[in-house]
């Protein structure tokens, strides 16, 4: 099999699992805390399909992945899906609610980086282990470590940003909110600046030192 046809589907099925899991979680707090819009449009679901953005699930995982590969280097692997609908009026308490709903998918992908850490130590032990479930699982513990360093960059509309303003004064969270109608530029800059790298590197860090332990 083509090299660069085997890293692309092995990197697709933990980004798609990756995506579809974070905005499951983000419609099922919303549900928690009193909205039901997620729900209703049928996006509190592991099913897939629901959550693709043909650009963001598609396209750029794969442009970044032929990039690396091209290039020799390892590159940021990222992507995002449709943004699950949140009636925010239905939110209660609104603050806390907002919060929760905000972690909500970043600590989805931190739970999701574990559970295929823990996946390959299995299989480690039992001696079941391949080398190509050796790359899945590994990358499954870097793609998740990357949304999730991703989500949290402190910016609206990410996660993170929505974070930031959750928790600072309500004067200051306005202010701060009003940065997202320049957001989608911010992260162009970051991207093409390399600037996003140094954000994500501790994350990306730490998921080496875990598969380091995992491996030993």
């Amino acid at each position: 099999m083509n090299q660069t046809l085997y890293q692309i589907i092995i990197y697709a099925v933990p980004m798609i699992f990756a995506i579809t899991m974070h905005e499951a979680a983000h419609g099922w707090m919303a549900r928690r805390y009193g909205d039901m819009t997620p729900s209703m449009m049928g996006r509190v679901t592991l099913n897939p399909i629901p959550h693709v953005d043909p650009v963001g699930t598609i396209v750029v995982p794969v442009l970044l992945l032929l990039g690396s590969a091209f290039t020799g280097m390892g590159g940021v692997l990222l992507g995002w899906a449709k943004p699950v609908p949140i009636n925010t009026r239905n939110l209660r308490p609104f603050r806390q609610a907002m919060l929760m709903v905000a972690l909500a998918g970043p600590l989805s992908n931190l739970l999701q980086a574990l559970a295929w850490l823990v996946l390959l130590k299995v299989f480690i032990l039992t001696g079941f282990l391949t080398q190509s479930l050796l790359d899945l699982t590994m990358a499954g513990v870097l793609v998740n470590f990357s949304l999730l360093a991703f989500n949290l960059l402190p910016l609206p509309p990410l996660d993170g940003g929505r974070i930031v303003t959750m928790l600072l004064p309500y004067n200051a969270a306005v202010r701060f909110a009003e940065i997202e109608r320049y957001g989608m530029i911010v992260l162009v800059v970051l991207l093409l600046s390399g600037l996003m790298t140094f954000f994500m590197r501790p994350f990306l860090t730490a998921a080496k030192v875990l598969l380091s332990w995992a491996l030993f």
